[in-house]
């Protein structure tokens, strides 16, 4: 994975567990893939997920610890998901 165009430190998204722990949010995109929507600001992320959504700061190692953990096939910055992309 070539994170070489990312800055320092980015913004994911996340969601709560029933058990109490937190997971980085991905989303299944319409061909099967899984998708990591990463953003430079949390105004950015905001926009997306809204004003109240949870969220976790990531430098790029911690980016490369959760490739580790959970493999996502795509990585996207700033970027808007659309609603014919996600899988139904």
């Amino acid at each position: 994975m070539d994170l070489t165009q990312l800055p320092p430190v980015v913004y994911a998204p996340t969601l709560g567990a029933d058990d109490g722990t937190t997971r980085i949010r991905m989303q299944r995109m319409a061909d099967g893939q899984i998708a990591l929507f990463v953003y430079s600001a949390l105004d950015r992320l905001a926009a997306e997920y809204g004003e109240d959504s949870p969220w976790v700061l990531l430098r790029i190692p911690d980016l490369e610890a959760a490739y580790q953990d959970s493999p996502f096939d795509l990585l996207f910055f700033d970027r808007a998901l659309h609603p014919q992309e996600a899988a139904r």
